[in-house]
């Protein structure tokens, strides 16, 4: 599930300037139909990263009507509905675990399954830009969304979405040759709670098209040798999670819970599965039943420390 309603980026709409390269920065700056976001960043940060291709003089990749255009790691951005689904916290937890996991060996090829938007994709071909990344959506509207933003990081080279469900093995047919197996599935089963209206989101939200069951059998058909399956779920949905690894033949070996502000319960949990019994789990942040925290802000509101070196290690400013 994306959890766009409860942590929605917050930006700042700018007046109507055309985008077809990377702007100055610290540059106003909007498109001419669509708003194309300012940084907001200290006056001596420097972008960490691979740099964007930019719009190049593009028209499909300037931001159309109902359309924004964000900074997302480094100077990378991405492609958003104003109305519809918007990155969010658990990707961006999502995606630090994953790349934390890979750092000693970078993955030559990744997986993303239910890409959305694409963001979990893109955060990882940012942190990692010598991968192989191929994202699998069912929404079209996502699709067409991932793949322009691919398009103007300029990480299309070697990045794709495939439009289709996860759960038809036909989608990804190269089967079990991923070094990296990313997803952050729906949390909802149908009938738990309303659908919401806006583009995107109903399916971010409920499990229409499978939950966790559907993303850790899609993941153990694509897992190499040794490799790892890095996903999110609610909090509560802790015994659900490992059935439901278990049934795929995977072990639930990390498990990291994030509370959005201290002295609230956890939100969402992050695991890393692999094949196998799990041997090795606790030596990074402990076993599954025994998970670490990860508080974003503290009492008064502020980002944490903790937070903040997460924030650094994915390419965004303090």
């Amino acid at each position: 599930m994306r959890s766009d309603e409860r942590f929605p980026v917050l930006v700042d709409s700018q007046p109507p300037r055309p985008v077809d390269s990377q702007p100055p920065r610290g540059a106003p700056l909007a498109a001419p139909v669509g708003i194309v976001r300012r940084a907001r960043r200290p006056a001596a940060w420097v972008a960490p990263g691979p740099p964007p291709r930019g719009g190049e003089g593009h028209a499909e990749l300037v931001p159309g009507p109902g359309e924004d255009l964000c900074y997302l790691a480094g100077d990378w951005r991405i492609l958003q509905r104003l109305d519809g689904h918007r990155w969010s916290l658990d990707d961006l937890v999502t995606a630090w675990v994953a790349a934390g996991l890979c750092r000693a060996t970078p993955p030559g090829r990744v997986a993303d399954l239910g890409c959305g938007i694409g963001t979990v994709l893109m955060l990882i071909a940012w942190r990692f830009p010598g991968a192989r990344c191929v994202g699998v959506e069912a929404q079209g509207l996502s699709v067409d969304l991932a793949r322009r933003s691919l398009a103007w990081n300029g990480a299309d080279d070697r990045c794709e979405v495939r439009a289709g469900d996860l759960r038809d093995p036909g989608v990804l047919p190269e089967g079990a040759v991923f070094d990296l197996v990313t997803a952050t599935p729906p949390y909802l089963r149908p009938g738990t709670a309303v659908e919401s209206r806006r583009a995107q989101c109903g399916p971010c939200r409920l499990e229409q098209r499978g939950g966790i069951e559907a993303y850790c059998a899609a993941a153990a058909r694509l897992l190499a040798p040794g490799a790892r399956f890095v996903t999110c779920a609610a909090a509560a949905q802790a015994a659900r999670v490992e059935a439901a690894a278990r049934a795929a033949g995977l072990a639930v070996e990390r498990r990291l819970d994030v509370i959005p502000r201290e002295g609230k319960l956890a939100l969402f949990s992050v695991y890393a599965m692999r094949r196998g019994d799990g041997d090795g789990a606790a030596e990074l942040w402990g076993t599954a039943r025994a998970a670490p925290r990860l508080v974003v802000r503290d009492r008064a509101g502020a980002r944490t420390a903790a937070f903040q070196s997460l924030r650094r290690e994915m390419g965004m400013p303090p």
